[in-house]
């Protein structure tokens, strides 16, 4: 995981890039980078897979982040956040806010607000919970379905998008990172 800190972190080529390789886990990483933008690909062959991802990922997380996380119904965004969490150092389970929209966890080495906005009707809902508490504090957000608040969300966002490919496996994700 190593490569994926060192070559995504700095998006510094000046070339279109592609690397692949075969990781301890047996999953394959796949950057893409052209001038200042960076998409980093994971394959995943299960859910323990996309867990141990986000794990890795969150290593690299710092105060004030923000990840929009999308992906159809069931494809395992709460998989991913789960994974997430264990690598912020978070033991106590972790589930989708669906209905009380902003779960917080603040045991781990920094606190994550874990939205899930999927029901909100109007971003004026955001409003009412000090969502900007949240964006701009000192965790980690995950928003669950970000396309639906979108205006509110800063510039500068890490996104992830969990594809499922039927084709290749019923348990195969694909999970774009930008």
């Amino acid at each position: 995981m190593q490569f994926y800190r060192n070559n995504f972190e700095s998006q510094k080529a000046e070339s279109f890039i592609t690397d692949r390789l075969q990781a301890e886990n047996n999953f394959v990483i796949c950057v893409k980078r052209a001038g200042e933008t960076a998409e980093m690909v994971y394959e995943s062959t299960s859910a323990k897979q996309t867990a141990q991802f986000a794990a890795e990922l969150a290593k690299t997380a710092a105060p004030g982040m923000i990840i929009c996380l999308e992906g159809d119904l069931g494809v395992g965004k709460t998989v991913f956040t789960q994974g997430f969490a264990r690598g912020l150092g978070i033991v106590e389970p972790v589930s989708s806010p669906t209905f009380t929209i902003v779960q917080v966890y603040e045991e781990g080495r920094l606190p994550l607000y874990h939205f899930d906005v999927y029901r909100i009707a109007d971003v004026m809902e955001m409003e009412e919970i000090g969502y900007e508490d949240y964006f701009y504090g000192q965790g980690v957000c995950l928003v669950e379905w970000s396309s639906r608040i979108s205006e509110i969300l800063p510039e500068q966002v890490l996104s992830v998008r969990i594809e499922k490919d039927l084709e290749r496996d019923f348990d195969f994700r694909r999970i774009i990172v930008e």
